[in-house]
Order: C-alpha cells, then structure tokens, then sequence
C-alpha cells in the first residue's frame, strides 16, 4: 500500500522545539525538569487513541464549520502517514516535546502544515488526555474480560474432568469436609464472574466523552459533543466540564476491580503452590510454569503462581496510589494527573499477563486423585455426617456433635478413621448406630448427601458447570 506523502515544503519555522506555549516564558526549562515534567517515555502508549480522538474532533470540526473540508482532508492524510510510522516504529518520539499529544501534533504540522496547527482548536490537552485514557482503557478493559472468560473456560474443562474427584475441604487449613475437586474449582469460576461483572459495570463509567470541556470551562466554539461521542463508540458525554477534565475516578475503579481479581489468582495460587508440594502432593504442574534451584538440582518451585501472588501486592499498591493522587486535588486538572498513566499501565500489563497465563496453567494441571482421597481419609472428615445421621435418627444435634466429638478421640487414639471401627465400636457412642451407617461414612457418600443447588455433590457440580457455560455462551 502506497503511504502519502506530506507536502513538499511545509512551513515550519515557527513550530518550536520545545513547549508549544513557550513564547509567555523568557526562558526554557532546564534538562532535568525538562526530563522530570516528560511523559511521552510512557504515555506514547495512548498514540492510536489520539489519532482516534483527534480524527473525531476534526470531522466534527469540519461538519461545524470550524475547520474546512480541505483541512480536515489533510489532517486525514497526516494522521494516516503518523500512523503508518508508528506501526513501522519509525516515529520519532523527541522528549522535548513532552508528551504523545505535542509530539503527535508537531509530526502533523511538519506533515501538512496549516491544518495541523488547526486541530486543536476547541479542545486543550486536559480534555484530550481525558480522552485518550478512557479510548485507551475502554479497549484494554474488553481484552481483560476476555481473558478472564478464558480462564473461567478452563476452570470449568478442570472441574467438569474431576466433578467426581474426591479431596478434603479444609477451614482454618485443618481437614473438615469431603469435596469434590471440581467444586472447589468452580468457587473461582464464582469468583472470576464477580471479576467480570465488575468489570462490565466499571466499562459504563469510563465510557463517557470528556472531550469538548477543553481546558475546564468549555469552548466557545459550536462544537456537537454528542456527534463525536457517537463516532467514537461512547454511550454519552461528560456533562460538567470541570468534571470531565479532572475525574479519575474510572480509572481507580478499574484498578480497584483489579486489585480483587489479582486477590483471586493470588489465593487460587497459594493453593496450587501447597498443593504441589511433597508434603501434599495433590497436583503438579507442567515443566514450563515451574524453575529449578541455582544450587538444588531436585527442585521444582512454582515460580509462576509464586509470582502472581506476589505481584498482587503491585497491583494493590497502584490502587492505594491512585487513590492517594487524587484526594488532595483541588478542581479542576492538575498536573498531579499525569502520574495516574504508570500505576494504570502496569495494573493493565500485570492484569491481562497474570490471567494468560494462568488460563493456560489451569488447562493443564496434573491432578493426584490418590493422594486427595488419602489426605480426606487422615482427618476424619466425615465426623459431621456421622452427627447428622444421628440426628436423622432422633438425637439432638448437640448431643450427636458430643457422641462422634468422643467416638472420634477413640478412632485417633486407636489409629483408625471412623469407618474403620466395627458397628460394635461405634454402637458404644449412640445405640441409634444402624447397618447403614458405613454409607455416610465413605468420602464418596458424604459428598453425594450434600446434593443441593451449591452443593459439593458431583450431580450439583455438573449442574452448575452447565450453567456457567450457559452464562459464558457456550
């Protein structure tokens, strides 16, 4: 494809090398706070959603009457030639000029001249960035969502393979119940839809246009913010002009709901790192999520889970910073606001990156159903069916809870689980004890009794991996 050329001579004299605004000073700024006010180093990653948003406001612009049909062809013609060069990462990003918005606008006003220098008309960069981060951040909350589908999807593949599976349920850590492993693993399929829901919601509130507030009063030009909301996709506009240049609270949202999807894979970590360990042995995990010691040849350490736990403690740092950011700021914008784009970066790349590759890690764990049923089978936890069978046959809870407290210090005492005790032995607890009672004593049959919507109950589980497949469309 042909690239367009720019005009042979633009006139460019009067474009400075530095600061646009520079001629109300009479002097530059030094090279340190030249280098310190900078923020192109890592805001040029917002380029396309300027050309974005510059491209709309030049065709609004034009429908109005601002700009003519011949400026807005040209800035059309620029934009395509400083996209192209971004892609070929032949653009040169100068530090002089600050930030993606003036680096950006200088290329286009070497490129065509005059009408580059009309772009900004009707707009500052407040309300510009503004809207850069919310085009920015829209698409990147899309990709998230998707991401965290992925791994529902995955989850959900796991737990349908191990609905059956049988693994001790643990509080305070201690063994407490049998489970099913496939249900344990659907608690984070909950967990990650509460994650998606709040992301949708957070979606609605940095889907509102700033642009049009200019630098925090409006403009005096007859400019249509609604036209330009629709072109870029958004649902509506910000309706107060000094709001709109200095709100940043969807971008705390956002990295608030962050935070707890990271606090998920944190906690989904922490067990898959004890779960592989000898003393446990419940699952392992592929070679390629795993590396050695520089000095124990037999190790096999989770560096991945390891990491993604650790870096949850990133992730909720750039929340408590944005937060802190904003609480002192007076209205409306403030240079303060151009440290909100690094804490917001990072929690995106650690987000998406975290939940890859975690997607691909559930997919592939190697599960030990053996070992699970050996660890249900040392902590005598089918202690409350035995109580709940008595209770069935007419004793009171708390006297059935004080029968099996007694019948179980007897089993450890002896070194056997409660199924291991003759009908005799454990008729000496309750005489309610039948023959039937080695049926709820089975880690097997506990799980199926608990067969209800929530349930542990391999029936239950199937039930509730249909529905959330269901939910996510497949």
């Amino acid at each position: 494809m042909s690239i367009p050329q720019p005009p042979t001579s633009p006139d460019t004299s009067d474009i400075p090398a530095a600061k646009a605004w520079s001629g109300r000073f009479s002097e530059p700024v030094t090279e340190l706070v030249k280098r310190f006010t900078a923020s192109v180093t890592f805001d040029k990653r917002l380029a396309y959603a300027d050309i974005q948003g510059s491209l709309a406001h030049a065709a609004m612009l034009a429908r109005v009457g601002v700009i003519s049909p011949a400026d807005l062809a040209d800035i059309n013609r620029g934009m395509a030639i400083i996209r192209q060069e971004i892609d070929a990462g032949t653009f040169d990003w100068d530090l002089a000029r600050e930030d993606v918005h003036m680096n950006i606008e200088a290329r286009l006003i070497t490129l065509i001249g005059d009408a580059g220098k009309r772009l900004h008309t009707g707009r500052s960069r407040n309300d510009q960035v503004a809207t850069d981060i919310r085009l920015w951040l829209r698409d990147e909350i899309d990709m998230i969502t998707e991401r965290l589908r992925s791994l529902q999807l995955a989850l959900l593949d796991m737990a349908e393979k191990h609905a059956d599976t049988i693994m001790p349920g643990f509080t305070h850590l201690q063994v407490a119940q049998p489970i099913s492993f496939g249900h344990h693993l659907m608690a984070y399929v909950e967990m990650l839809s509460r994650d998606e829901a709040r992301l949708d919601d957070c979606r609605k509130r940095v889907n509102r246009l700033p642009l049009g507030a200019a630098a925090l009063a409006g403009t005096s030009y007859p400019i249509d913010r609604d036209n330009v909301a629709q072109t870029l996709g958004f649902d509506g506009v910000c309706e107060n002009s000094l709001d709109a240049v200095s709100d940043r609270d969807f971008a705390i949202e956002f990295v608030s709901a962050a935070a707890l999807i990271m606090t998920h894979l944190s906690r989904f970590s922490e067990e898959l790192i004890s779960w592989m360990s000898q003393s446990v042995a419940f699952i392992d995990l592929p070679d390629r999520f795993c590396y050695s010691s520089s000095i124990m040849p037999q190790k096999k350490n989770p560096d991945v889970p390891e990491l993604i736990r650790g870096k949850t403690g990133r992730v909720n740092g750039h929340l408590v910073a944005l937060l802190t950011l904003m609480k002192g700021q007076p209205l409306a914008y403030n240079k303060d606001n151009q440290e909100d784009k690094e804490p917001l970066f990072d929690t995106v790349d650690t987000v998406r990156d975290s939940l890859t590759i975690m997607a691909d890690l559930a997919a592939n764990i190697i599960v030990r159903p053996e070992n699970m049923r050996a660890a249900v089978m040392k902590g005598f936890a089918t202690a409350t069916d035995l109580a709940d069978y008595l209770v069935k046959k007419g004793l009171a809870f708390r006297d059935a809870h004080e029968a099996v407290a007694t019948a179980v210090r007897a089993a450890a005492e002896s070194s056997r689980g409660l199924e291991e005790l003759s009908l005799d032995e454990l008729r000496k607890f309750s005489p309610l004890v039948g023959d039937d009672v080695y049926l709820v004593l089975t880690p097997e049959g506990s799980a199926a009794l608990r067969n209800h919507i929530g349930g542990t109950a391999p029936e239950q589980v199937r039930a509730a991996i249909s529905r959330a497949r269901n939910r996510l469309g497949q």
